[in-house]
């Protein structure tokens, strides 16, 4: 994936993640986006995507109670953007 392609996508995400909807979610996403997109690579990115694409409840219940999303990557991420607004890792 060239430069500029993943230039595109973390600004697409960055957007999408500071305009999901909600005011609680876009600030919790965005701020997480807005210090830790540049330093992701195409995987990252791509993870970071499916989160946001997940429903609204179950980021909440993930990231207010620690309920596992389903899949190991977006746990882990999840995990980090707990760390990030300063959360245990446990709910």
């Amino acid at each position: 994936m060239s430069g500029s392609d993943l230039g595109l996508r973390r600004r697409r995400a960055l957007w999408r993640a500071t305009h999901r909807g909600t005011k609680e979610l876009d600030f919790l996403l965005g701020r997480f986006a807005t210090q830790t997109l540049d330093g992701m690579d195409a995987a990252e990115i791509a993870v970071l995507e499916r989160l946001i694409d997940t429903p609204d409840p179950e980021i909440e219940q993930s990231f207010f109670r620690g309920q596992s999303l389903g899949a190991p990557d977006l746990d882990e991420l999840m995990a980090r953007l707990r760390r990030f607004h300063g959360l245990s890792e446990a709910g």
